[in-house]
């Protein structure tokens, strides 16, 4: 083909050259044996006529037209051409999709660090729109990170799936949420997901990598939170014995700031809906990041009437759970009470007997405004480790957040600067805290 076309613009060089060749014998100067040499039939009044300046004129011009009508043909057979190619060359790439959909195979993605080709455009990963890093990941290379989603990779288990570690190189490991079936509910979780997480980025808010969907299964990708939820963080082996003081007032606060950005921050303002304890997530240096937005509602305030009435107990407000009345103060009502966990090391719902179960709310509302009760019921892993004064303050936090009626509930962005000084500096604060052998003492 190549070859055609650099045959067919030789051809046409040598025209125009050929042509130029013609013009320029057609217009050779009246000094040549040609021109010299005289025509006798003609009379002598013509060829006085004839041998004036306006004959030389006129060849000049014809010559001139002649040359560039041949040069603009030149060009527009060249603009042809160039256009043919283009369009072959887009025909090409059109078949090759249609004949690989899916792009190269996942072996050539292997030993590849996720970002080095997240944000690339091929056939095994596309975005989702311009402004998306969200990269859609090739399930073969999934199900080999994960081995094959064997229960020895298993990070946790939610309503619609599992989540498990996979090891996309020696130097990134990410967690993969699966899930199976096809039911509506899981699909337009699993759309919602894709929608909101593509869209946001906050330190504060998981980071959605990619996601696959083959067959019945949907996958998606997230970046890896080493340290688990702060539901086993509180609630696992360990029960909550790596979490100190400060540092629950900096899950607490990382929280708060998460849930700032989404009612303050996103247009239209984002309402979680399943915020709590086992959907907030901790890195390696504790920090806080909300995750699981499946059941997220964008611009809640106005299509709270129509919302499918979800979430999880011990954490539904009151108004949601019996009218189906959901805002902003939906999600200060749960915050309330993960900070009631944090400040208590309860679980928000707990059995009595067989059939019968009481809420963290109802149980702790009495004891937590009376200051001499108070300091018996918090934690024992942190119980006497804090300023007595500050912990005052985060039980009145906690008491205002999850009040019956949301009017009486403070916006997140008050909680956030309630939180603020209770958190020391090196940990996002403003507290200054110095450390001495025997005990913790807070600057003023």
């Amino acid at each position: 083909m190549n070859l055609f076309l650099g045959l067919l613009l030789f051809l046409n060089l040598g025209f125009v050259i050929a042509s130029i060749d013609m013009v320029s014998s057609i217009s050779a100067p009246e000094s040549s044996p040609m021109a010299a040499a005289p025509i006798a039939l003609v009379p002598s009044s013509m060829a006085d006529f004839t041998s004036g300046p306006n004959v030389g004129n006129h060849r000049m011009k014809a010559n001139r037209k002649l040359l560039i009508g041949l040069v603009t043909s030149l060009l527009v057979i060249m603009i042809i051409i160039m256009s043919i190619i283009v369009l072959m060359k887009c025909h090409r790439r059109k078949l090759q999709k249609l004949k690989n959909p899916g792009g190269k195979r996942s072996d050539s993605l292997r030993g590849l660090a996720l970002s080095s080709f997240v944000g690339k455009s091929n056939g095994s990963l596309k975005t989702v729109n311009e402004k998306a890093s969200v990269a859609v990941m090739d399930y073969h290379l999934l199900e080999s990170a994960t081995g094959n989603f064997g229960e020895g990779e298993v990070l946790g288990e939610g309503g619609f799936g599992c989540v498990y570690r996979a090891r996309i190189d020696e130097n990134l490991c990410v967690a993969v949420k699966r899930l199976d079936g096809g039911s509506q509910d899981a699909i337009k979780e699993f759309q919602t997901e894709i929608d909101l997480l593509s869209k946001i980025q906050h330190p504060n808010i998981i980071t959605l990598l990619g996601y696959c969907v083959h067959d019945d299964t949907r996958l998606l990708v997230y970046e890896l939170m080493h340290n688990g939820s702060l539901e086993t963080q509180l609630h696992g082996p360990s029960n909550g014995s790596n979490l100190t003081w400060h540092c629950r007032m900096k899950i607490a606060l990382d929280t708060a700031r998460g849930l700032e950005y989404l009612h303050e921050n996103c247009k239209p303002s984002v309402i979680h809906r399943d915020l709590k304890s086992s959907n907030i997530l901790l890195d390696s240096s504790f920090n806080a990041k909300l995750s699981d937005f499946g059941l997220a509602v964008m611009d809640g305030a106005q299509n709270k009437s129509n919302v499918k009435l979800s979430g999880t107990l011990g954490y539904v407000a009151p108004e949601y759970l019996l009218d189906g009345k959901l805002t902003d103060k939906s999600d200060v009502y749960a915050f309330g009470v993960v900070l009631l966990e944090l400040l208590l090391g309860r679980r928000p719902v707990e059995k009595l007997a067989a059939s019968q179960c009481q809420s963290i709310v109802t149980w702790a509302m009495p004891q937590l405004t009376d200051r001499s009760k108070l300091p018996n019921i918090v934690d024992p892993v942190i119980r006497y480790t804090m300023d007595l004064k500050h912990l005052y303050q985060v039980a009145a936090v906690a008491v205002l957040c999850v009040q019956p009626e949301p009017s009486y509930r403070p916006l997140i962005t008050d909680v956030l600067h309630s939180l603020i000084p209770l958190v020391p500096v090196e940990l996002g604060g403003t507290l200054k805290v110095t450390q001495t052998r025997s005990s913790v003492t807070v600057d003023p």
